[in-house]
């Protein structure tokens, strides 16, 4: 598959007149029309939500962009669940999945009234000394344990996560809760991150099903919504073949009505929480060539680095580049594409075939539109980019600006020479 840029190099070049690089940018049109596609896919379950998930892209305009598809958030803090109030969300739009989490944050959920996501038994007791009672709607985590295997490829171990409740504690919670005054149940699950294969979703629906018919018969309990949660991936690199989401809802519609409908289990809503599947590939880091190096390696220098863009630096993970206007050259030389922090594994690319750079040159590292400018952080006081949205119409809009030298003093409890910096 060939990887292409949603910006052309002349669109960049307009931007980077007012917008220095590196910055994050955002593709709207694509945002809208993947919106679309998921809605259409799942579209035989009426009680279908997308929860986006908002430590993927944390951002207000992001946000109001799902909300318009009637798309709800899901949260992991109390900022998230600030962020997700002020761009619109409200009452059940709002999944507030957190794992170890403080008593303040499940007040605030239940303040919103937010659908709170149990990840652990013990959090029953918790949550009702800190609420004084269990909200009607209630939602728990399951961790199958063990591995959870696609054909014969072991996908990942969700024996070894620190996420959710064994089966038996699902079923003691769902008895509880119910004592407790709960009147409407849902079942969670995130077993495997960043799929790229049709048959994910429908296998771990087939396991949610089949549970879920399971407690409702056993525990009396009212099963109202099932959350397939997230891990339908993207392909960052060129030879995967992309997810077809439609494949998908109708691997999970075959489930559903084999397993829930004959159980007479019919009205239950079908959840989803994706973030890197709604955003991923409609986002970009935009970065220029400064400096070369000619060493043991080839070496291009760019004004970005790991505290843009994590993932490489933190996983390995591979995204690909584009050097803008020369999509059509060939990929003949070999480069190391670092950035200045003081670390080695500041690398965006390692022996990477790619055309001849220049300083100077325009540089797109594609597939940075979830757990991108997310990850970010501080080290060696560098400072986060801006992030910016390509508008439908071809406009840019500023959606956050640029971390500055104050942004970064302003915690300090600063002495008089620092003050000048503020």
């Amino acid at each position: 598959m060939e990887k292409k840029t949603f910006v052309t190099r002349e669109q960049l070049e307009e931007i980077t007149k007012t917008y220095p690089t590196p910055f994050h940018l955002y593709d709207e049109k694509g945002i809208r029309e993947n919106a679309k596609r998921v809605k259409e896919a799942f579209a035989w379950n009426p009680g279908f939500k997308e929860y986006f998930a908002v430590k993927a892209t944390p951002n207000p305009r992001i946000l109001e962009i799902l909300r318009d598809y009637g798309f709800g958030t899901d949260c992991s803090s109390a900022t998230e669940l600030m962020m997700s109030e002020a761009a619109g969300f409200t009452g059940h739009d709002i999944m507030f999945s957190s794992n170890d989490t403080p008593a303040e944050e499940f007040q605030m959920a239940d303040e919103m009234g937010a659908i709170i996501n149990l990840d652990d038994f013990t959090h029953i007791e918790f949550l009702e000394q800190v609420l004084g009672r269990i909200p009607e709607t209630i939602s728990c985590r399951f961790n199958p344990g063990g591995v959870f295997k696609i054909s014969n490829s072991i996908m990942d171990n969700p024996g070894d996560a620190k996420y959710g409740m064994t089966e038996a504690q699902m079923f003691e919670a769902f008895r509880v809760l119910k004592e407790k005054g709960a009147k409407e149940f849902g079942i969670h699950a995130f077993l495997v991150s960043n799929t790229v294969t049709n048959e994910y979703y429908p296998m771990l629906a087939e396991k949610l099903f089949e549970l879920a018919v399971r407690l409702q018969k056993e525990t009396g309990a009212k099963i109202r919504f099932i959350n397939l949660s997230g891990g339908v991936g993207i392909p960052y690199s060129p030879d995967q073949e992309p997810n077809d989401i439609y494949a998908i809802g109708e691997g999970v519609r075959q489930a559903y009505e084999k397993i829930l409908t004959p159980a007479g289990m019919g009205d239950v809503a079908i959840y989803a929480e994706m973030g890197r599947f709604m955003l991923g590939p409609y986002g970009c880091l935009v970065t220029k060539a400064i400096h070369e190096k000619h060493t043991y390696k080839e070496y291009v220098g760019v004004d970005a680095c790991a505290v843009n863009l994590m993932r490489p630096a933190m996983y390995g993970a591979y995204h690909h580049i584009t050097v803008m206007g020369k999509e059509q050259e060939p990929c003949d030389h070999k480069y190391d594409i670092v950035g200045s922090l003081c670390e080695n594994n500041d690398k965006f690319a390692i022996d990477r075939m790619l055309p001849k750079i220049d300083k100077g040159d325009l540089l797109v590292i594609h597939d940075t539109g979830a757990h991108g400018f997310s990850m970010g952080y501080n080290y060696n006081g560098k400072l986060r980019s801006a992030e910016l949205l390509l508008k439908e119409d071809g406009s840019v809009q500023l959606i956050r600006r640029a971390e500055t030298p104050q942004d970064y003093f302003a915690t300090l409890d600063v002495c008089g020479e620092m003050k000048k910096y503020l």
